[in-house]
């Protein structure tokens, strides 16, 4: 893979999802560009961009429009072209996430569309153009866009917007060989995950129900986007693709 030119965003520390991705990425020869959110994130995320001498380490809140047209000017001025990205940003407010959805603010509904799903189509817009030879686009779902899961809450219909999102920019970008899919772990002890209530007694329902009764760990999911990051899956698009130890088959 040492051809790859790869953007991650999303890594906040070393129990982030994106970070698992970006390492095995590394490990198997790409190069990976980091983004962090903020200064405070900086702290957690500089030692790991050092860890994977990743070549650009820039700010990227997707709500800012500077910070992500300064990142991409950055990209095409060193690289001239992207073959793979990784979106792994979810955010609502802790007091919209935590109650009913029927409850929950218009505001903090708009927030939690905005960071978590249309911040994919940003994205995916920016990088279109630098995609010249094709690529591949992956975004971080759940099962909990499908369906009803105790305290997910708002973030059900969220990334079911997201899971909706990645069906129709893979029919958009098919033509230019751009593929876009999500992955959708089991539940992972990250740092999004520890807004929702109840958390640890879901990871063990998890491992006691999936098939496999196991959870599933970030170097899995690494493997998984390496895979899709790969030519071997040139044929993949628009799909969900589950790594839970089969627990999304049990209904």
């Amino acid at each position: 893979m040492s051809f790859l030119n790869c953007l991650v965003v999303g890594v906040a520390n070393e129990h982030s999802i994106a970070w698992g991705c970006a390492k095995v990425l590394h490990e198997k020869g790409a190069r990976v560009a980091l983004t962090y959110l903020n200064e405070k994130t900086k702290t957690y995320v500089d030692p790991l961009a050092k860890a994977i001498d990743a070549p650009l380490f820039m700010p990227l809140d997707v709500q800012n429009p500077e910070e992500q047209e300064a990142l991409f000017k950055e990209i095409t001025a060193q690289w001239g072209r992207l073959d793979v990205l990784i979106h792994a940003v979810a955010f609502a407010p802790k007091e919209d996430l935590q109650g009913r959805v029927i409850d929950c603010s218009l505001e903090g509904f708009q927030t939690a569309m905005d960071i978590s799903c249309h911040s994919l189509m940003r994205l995916t817009k920016a990088v279109e153009p630098l995609m010249k030879n094709g690529g591949s686009i992956m975004t971080m779902s759940y099962y909990g866009a499908d369906k009803v899961i105790d305290n997910y809450n708002l973030m059900g219909p969220v990334k079911a917007a997201l899971e909706a999102s990645v069906r129709v920019l893979a029919s958009e970008l098919g033509a230019k060989g751009i593929r876009v899919n999500a992955i959708s772990p089991g539940p992972m002890a990250t740092r999004a995950a520890s807004g929702l209530s109840h958390f640890d007694d879901l990871m063990a329902k998890v491992a006691a129900q999936a098939p496999t009764h196991m959870l599933t760990s970030l170097k899995q999911v690494g493997e998984l986007a390496a895979y899709l990051a790969s030519p071997q899956s040139s044929q993949i698009t628009g799909q969900v693709i589950y790594i839970d130890g089969g627990y999304h088959i049990k209904g």
